[in-house]
Formats: C-alpha cells, sequence, structure tokens
C-alpha cells in the first residue's frame, strides 16, 4: 500500500464522520448505530440516503449541499477514495454527512429494516459476465429492500448501456414502480439540480460524447424475484481502463 493512501486512512481515523469496521468486529461486536442512526448519529429524523460504491464521494457531499433536511452516507469498500468526500464535509462543517467503509454485501449489518429512505447506485460496474456482482441484480434487490422503507427508491445513473439495460429489465420483470427513466440523460427536457451532480470520470465522459443513463424506480417488496431473461448486447469498450476507453469514445 502506498504512503499516500496510507495517511488517508491515518487522516481518517480522526474523523468521527466515518465508519471502517472489519467484518470480524461485526461478527464479534455488531455495528452500535444500527437502528440509531437517526437518534445517536444524526440527531434528528431526516430520511437517510445511501450512496453505495461512492468512491471520492461527490454525489454524497453534493446531494447534502442541496438537501440539508436530508442525511447521507456514502459506503465503499476502498477508503482512500472516500477521504476526498470525507475531508471535504468536514471542513465545510457539514452535519449530515457520514461514510461507511465496508462491503455492500455487508450492508443490512449497519442498517436496520426501514432505516434507509434511498438508495444511489452511481457508475457501479456493470459486471457483464457475473449477473450476481450487479448492483441492480435481484440479489442485491433483496439486500436492499432488508434496510429500506416501504417506498424505499433506487436511482441508477450509468454511462453503460449494459448496465441501464439490465436495470430496465430487471424493474420491468419485477413490475417495481418507474418514477423517471432516460438513456440520453443530458439531452433530455429533465431540469434537476439533484442530476446536475457530476463526478470526475463522468464529466470525462460527457466531454468524450458519452450518454449518461438514469433510472428512479420505487424497491416495493415482493414475495418472489425474478431475473430478466434477456439477451442484451456488451459494451464495447469495458474491456479497457478508463483512460483508454475516453480515448475510443473520442475517437482518438
Amino acid at each position: 500500500m502506498g504512503k499516500n493512501k496510507l495517511a488517508k486512512f491515518d487522516d481518517m481515523a480522526g474523523y468521527p464522520h466515518v465508519f471502517q469496521y472489519p467484518f470480524a468486529v461485526l461478527q464479534e461486536k455488531g455495528f452500535e448505530l444500527k437502528g440509531h442512526w437517526h437518534k445517536e448519529f444524526f440527531k434528528n429524523d431526516n430520511p437517510i440516503v445511501l450512496e453505495l460504491g461512492c468512491g471520492k464521494g461527490e454525489y454524497t457531499v453534493g446531494l447534502a449541499r442541496l438537501f440539508p433536511d436530508k442525511n447521507f452516507i456514502g459506503v465503499d469498500i476502498k477508503g482512500a477514495r472516500m477521504w476526498t468526500g470525507a475531508k471535504d464535509s468536514m471542513e465545510s462543517g457539514m452535519t449530515n454527512v457520514a461514510f461507511l467503509r465496508t462491503s455492500i454485501e455487508l450492508i443490512s449489518h449497519f442498517f436496520a429494516p426501514g432505516e434507509v429512505a434511498e438508495i444511489w447506485i452511481t457508475f457501479p460496474d456493470p459486471q457483464m459476465k457475473k449477473v450476481n456482482k450487479r448492483l441492480t441484480s435481484t440479489r442485491f434487490m433483496k439486500m436492499y429492500r432488508e434496510i429500506l422503507a416501504g417506498d424505499g427508491i433506487i436511482h441508477l445513473k450509468t454511462d453503460s448501456n449494459f448496465m441501464y439495460t439490465y436495470t430496465c429489465e430487471m424493474v420491468k420483470a419485477n413490475h417495481y414502480p418507474v418514477l423517471f427513466s432516460n438513456d440520453d440523460l443530458y439531452h433530455s427536457d429533465l431540469a434537476d439540480n439533484i442530476l446536475s451532480i457530476k463526478t470526475y470520470y463522468e464529466q470525462q465522459w460527457l466531454d468524450r460524447g458519452l450518454n449518461i443513463k438514469y433510472i428512479k424506480f420505487v424497491c416495493e417488496e415482493r414475495e418472489e424475484l425474478i431475473e430478466p431473461d434477456v439477451e442484451i448486447e456488451l459494451d464495447p469498450y469495458r474491456s479497457f481502463n478508463r483512460s483508454k476507453r475516453s480515448a475510443l469514445a473520442s475517437g482518438k
């Protein structure tokens, strides 16, 4: 591990709004804020919104600034990334932001049933070959339902046509109510300041002509969930790293 990463980990260890819990600790002691985020941490009853795979935390912090009447928690397994958002929010004195370093598969260890109002999934790996790893697969829908309120909302924002199409098909197969959906967000007539928040890589993809897709739906309770049985064209640029994909998109 590089010195820069170690320095960020050491720095975040002193941040009161950053929580890093290894699985072994969860098994032995559990998480003391589970079911008590409102009372013990945020000190209010405002809705809790998660950003899963938050990266540097641009959405977590950006949404928290736009909506001071909601509480936002960025979740990611890579702590060195979230340091940027954690530092920004702490230096800005924001009281409606927290960060949680953990695997998304363990999310039910940190939140009680009904404790979360909304989930944002921003530019996840589409996992074109591994359906069980897709963050909008029925496997993850079951996990989200364990912590979401009855009318809990899920947002997906992605540059991947594969991920967007798969998610739309999953939503359709399970009859989830769709609140909004568009496969070319920034050329739509939607005027929404929430969607104006852009990650560093999202702006790069926009600059190179990649369309951004977005879907917002209600993750209602279902007795059984159905995986969509459809053939979806693979993203042609996903086998390359970010810089190579950007070059392909720009035709360079």
